[in-house]
């Protein structure tokens, strides 16, 4: 199979060719899009060539200090995110929704490594940081979702709660159907995707590694595999964020805190 087609400056000058001809198409139609457009081309190129440096650099220091560094960095940032998505006003929601996204991203991780990939070192860069990355993100949007859809549906629906608990209901009991939607909506985006992947469009991920030279099955393959791993640790994840969640409502009497 022929080697990978290699991209210079040269062509990645001309790449950015797309997004001269989008700004110049949204200035044609008065989308207003032009300034957003710019800062985003610009952001992309930074934080990607940033990224293709450090990986570059970890993956020849090949340490498992700068794996773990790298990894909790990248935590770290993806709690943050979906923190701010769900609401900054609740307390110790970033260090829930960090645990959550950790305790997740690391037994999918370890269950792939150990039990399927198994690498001659459990910490190979090559396969412990593209997989956590691709989980992280993920478990970030999955807890941004089900994190801010309960959110919103318990502060419109304090009447209804207070009525349930008056009745005799625990806090677990009056809020157990918002979760469960909550955990649903963040769920639907992945079965969707799992119920058309394939027939509509060939992955990103299978994509990449075809462009790279894997063998069409080889490519499948992972990705067939990632998908269950961001299905199971999107699960987990939303589970153990809407369950802190409920309890931060909730004071010691059961009681709804507004």
């Amino acid at each position: 199979m022929q080697d990978l087609i290699k991209l210079d400056l040269v062509d990645l000058a001309i790449a950015v060719g797309f997004m001269a001809i989008a700004i110049g198409l949204s200035a044609w139609e008065k989308l207003g899009l032009e300034f957003n457009l710019a800062i985003a081309t610009g952001r992309t190129i930074l934080q990607l060539l940033v990224l293709g440096y450090v990986l570059d650099f970890i993956f020849a220091l090949d340490n498992p200090w700068a794996v773990w560094a790298i990894l909790a960095v990248m935590l770290t940032i993806t709690a943050i995110v979906a923190r701010n998505r769900i609401g900054q006003k609740i307390p110790h929601v970033l260090p829930l929704v960090w645990g959550a996204i950790l305790v997740s991203t690391t037994l999918t991780v370890l269950y792939t490594n150990l039990l399927i990939i198994q690498p001659d070192r459990w910490y190979e860069p090559r396969y412990v940081i593209p997989l956590a990355a691709i989980v992280l993100g993920n478990a970030m949007n999955a807890a941004a979702i089900a994190g801010e859809r309960l959110v919103s549906t318990i502060n419109a629906q304090t009447i209804e709660i207070e009525t349930h608990l008056s009745l005799g209901a625990t806090p677990q009991q009056a809020v157990s159907q918002y979760r469960k939607e909550a955990i649903r909506a963040a769920l639907l985006p992945t079965l969707n995707q799992m119920m058309l992947i394939g027939m509509v469009a060939i992955p990103a991920i299978t994509s990449g590694q075809l462009l790279a030279g894997v063998k069409p099955l080889d490519a499948v393959s992972y990705e067939i595999l990632i998908v269950f791993m961001v299905a199971f640790a999107n699960l987990l994840t939303t589970v153990l964020v809407t369950k802190g969640l409920c309890r931060q409502f909730f004071n010691s009497a059961a009681q709804l805190v507004r």
